[in-house]
């Protein structure tokens, strides 16, 4: 598969550690690697052992945000949110998302028979619409995207560099918010209390940061990979062109062979043992949820990319208390953008003069670009 060649999916390295060291120790990090599927689902559900908690003395907004809480303050959080996520809300989106599709590629074309779905179509899509429900400036969209891209990739410097920004930004709006509130979800964070008290200011930055993060990042590698898939496989693409009701298990599939996101961490709270490993109090667990969505052990042939599999119990939308709040959004925006692809340009082809390129980040699978001929 051309997705297979130059390391783009380290499938082969996958299935060597899943046999030969399923839980590995980390040398000189006193961390472990983690690439079983049970192990993998273990780590996550199991958060008495394998804390998400990050540390209360960090002014780092993303440690106080909801993604690094363990119960109660994580269903706390959570519960204060998950009213702007509910099935019948998101369904009411479903015309604006795909007014903002069809207006992207309509810009799209106007610029010839050419286009880059990451940059016109996968990233634009979905930046756009949680930026919405903030109540956030569109006009900031390339900077959003830089922050997202930075957040989740492997530089440091530009990691810290971003968090710094998008705390004076969205510290800015909250305090607007609080003098003059409006109907977005950041003004309902504002006034949102627990226990009788407000969010402190850096849990509503941590809020707006992953919710803007984890409401691009996901959806925009899926809606690649997606494209990457149909056109790499004619067969996959003709079955999907003739029977639309296929194409959210397509999604699925998507979600389960690249894993948009590909690993996450969790750090041991007390000591425990995993596959005959002993690990300690503290140390930090790396999850693998790549590999684990392709485990031989729960999936057959899990190197073939198949639309038809049922059931298909993949991890890339995370488990337990921590799956993402997000998932039905990314679904229905990451339908509606494939399926108006489709029947705009039904025979659309990659340039294949342009070398398949992850973008710089080991916890997301995205591309740089995926430029393609339209017909």
């Amino acid at each position: 598969m051309e997705w297979n060649k130059n390391g783009l999916l380290p499938l082969e390295w996958f299935r060597q550690m899943r046999t030969e060291s399923p839980v590995e120790a980390i040398e000189g990090n006193g961390g472990w690697n983690v690439y079983k599927y049970v192990d993998v689902k273990a780590v996550f559900t199991n958060y008495e052992v394998f804390s998400s908690q990050g540390s209360s003395s960090s002014d780092d907004p993303i440690e106080s945000s909801i993604l690094r809480q363990d119960p109660p303050k994580h269903r706390q959080l959570r519960k204060l949110v998950s009213h702007a996520f509910t099935p019948r809300i998101i369904e009411s989106l479903a015309p604006k998302i795909q007014e903002i599709t069809t207006s992207l590629l309509d810009e799209a074309e106007k610029k010839g028979k050419k286009m880059d779905i990451v940059a016109d179509l996968a990233s634009p899509l979905p930046i756009t619409v949680i930026a919405e429900m903030l109540g956030v400036s569109m006009e900031d969209r390339e900077r959003f995207k830089a922050w997202s891209d930075a957040l989740v990739g492997n530089n440091g410097d530009a990691y810290y560099q971003c968090q710094r920004e998008m705390s004076e930004y969205f510290s800015a709006i909250a305090e607007d918010r609080r003098r003059h509130p409006q109907d977005d979800l950041i003004t309902k964070l504002v006034e949102a209390r627990i226990d009788n008290e407000h969010l402190t200011d850096l849990e509503i930055i941590g809020f707006c940061i992953l919710l803007l993060v984890a409401g691009n990042e996901t959806t925009t590698n899926l809606i690649s990979s997606a494209v990457l898939a149909f056109d790499s496989l004619p067969e996959v693409r003709a079955e999907v062109l003739g029977d639309s009701t296929l194409l959210p298990g397509a999604i699925e599939e998507v979600f389960r062979y690249f894993s948009p996101v590909q690993l996450m961490f969790r750090s041991v709270k007390q000591d425990t043992v995993l596959r005959g490993q002993e690990l300690k109090q503290g140390q930090f667990v790396y999850i693998w949820m790549a590999s684990a969505n392709h485990d031989e052990d729960v999936f057959e042939q899990p190197d073939v990319f198949n639309i038809h599999r049922n059931p298909n119990p993949h991890l890339g939308l995370g488990s337990g208390i921590h799956y993402c709040m997000g998932s039905q959004l990314a679904r229905m925006e990451s339908r509606i953008a494939l399926q108006t692809l489709l029947d705009r340009y039904p025979e659309y082809r990659r340039d294949r003069s342009v070398e398949l390129a992850r973008m710089d980040s080991t916890m997301m699978f995205a591309l740089k670009e995926l430029p393609v001929f339209l017909k």
